[in-house]
């Protein structure tokens, strides 16, 4: 089990002999991974072709992802963050409310990103055997990296006090409650004892896939997503805005993969898509939109830029149903519409027009949003 006391680093296995999984094996001397690998006998999980031979495609749309993200790279200190901090230093620049929507907007979002790479770099990539899928988990951990860079510069540009906003996860409850709503499936992944190939293994991956993609990345991020990117569209705190929805952007492409994955597998495994475990996933569902409520409850006790908590209460169910339709459970809540059509508007992000120019914005490498 993580402690909130330590950072999280990577496991030590024992120095005890075992053979190598698939996931991990190269060329090993008379195995079955020396064939040339046949792209049908490839598998998400479980896999027995060699790992390190990406070609021939299986899994093209793992491959076109990949690519989709690596044109859409930048880097946070391309973005101007002046007006960003003449309006920060201005007392009657911003409201009380809005400063502490962006001090617990950051207090999450500084440290989820490194729970995110954690997870990828030492738990989910060594137990997906398509080297597709793995292509984009190497970018996907990148970004999460730049992510967490962008993050950290908001917090110098804007002179936050720095242990506040960093260890927020710690000592601020709605954002430790999602985070240790999060560190037991952390904890399953990363375990160097664990191993797929039972059934129930098998599920405990899954289950960890759907929690990171469809909750994590597809829940609990968008609250503050939406928060920020309402201040952007006032006219507040651009350059931070413009990080978020490029964040913004490239979340959305990793919850699409992730959903991707956790479909491929259900196709290959029908035996782990029982009815007790769809059960378990909907209660997995239900929690954490109630985390992520109590998040939004804390973050604007009272209403401001035009939204307030209640409003989310609907957003965050419309969310969770979205997200169980995609993985093939059935919708949670009835009748729930989306409350802010335009955060639908910006994830649509190569249509996305500029909320204060009427050009088409394309993002392809090294291009900047114009908040101007």
């Amino acid at each position: 089990m993580l402690s909130w006391d330590d950072s999280i680093a990577a496991p030590q296995p024992k120095p005890v002999a075992r053979p190598a999984s698939p996931a991990a094996r190269g060329n090993a001397s008379l195995d079955p991974v020396l064939r040339r690998v046949n792209a049908a006998d490839k598998r998400i999980i479980n896999g027995r072709t060699d790992v390190n031979q990406l070609v021939p495609f299986k899994y093209k749309w793992a491959w076109e992802k990949y690519l989709a993200t690596c044109a859409n790279h930048w880097m946070p200190q391309e973005i101007n963050m002046s007006r960003d901090i003449a309006l920060w230093k201005d007392p009657d620049g911003l409201t009380d409310d809005e400063r502490r929507v962006i001090r617990r907007n950051l207090g999450f979002f500084v440290t989820a990103d490194s729970l995110a790479a954690n997870n990828i770099v030492l738990g989910t990539y060594r137990h997906i055997t398509a080297p597709e899928c793995r292509q984009f988990l190497l970018r996907q951990a990148f970004e999460e990296a730049i992510h967490t860079h962008a993050y950290q510069y908001i917090v110098e540009s804007l002179g936050l006090d720095e242990g506040e906003i960093f260890n927020a996860y710690h000592e601020v409850p709605s954002i430790r409650a999602k985070d240790e709503f999060l560190i037991p499936f952390i904890d399953t992944l990363t375990d160097p004892h664990f191993r797929t190939g039972t059934v129930a293994a098998d599920q405990q991956l899954l289950q960890s896939l759907i929690v990171f993609a469809c909750l994590m990345e597809g829940l609990f991020f968008y609250v503050g997503f939406a928060q920020i990117l309402a201040l952007g569209r006032q006219n507040k705190m651009t350059g931070a805005a413009e990080q978020y929805q490029y964040i913004l952007r490239d979340e959305s492409m990793h919850c699409n993969f992730g959903i991707d994955l956790i479909n491929q597998i259900k196709l290959e495994n029908p035996q782990l898509w029982t009815g007790e475990f769809r059960e378990d996933i909907r209660a997995l569902f239900k929690r954490a939109v109630e985390l992520e409520y109590a998040y939004a409850e804390d973050t604007m006790p009272r209403g401001v830029l035009g939204l307030n908590a209640p409003m989310f209460k609907g957003y965050l169910r419309y969310i969770a149903n979205r997200r169980c339709q995609q993985i093939g459970i059935e919708s949670m809540f009835a009748a729930e519409e989306n409350p802010f059509p335009w955060m639908s508007e910006m994830i649509d992000l190569k249509k996305e027009r500029n909320f204060f120019e009427t050009r088409v914005i394309e993002y392809q490498s090294g291009g900047a949003l114009n908040w101007e």
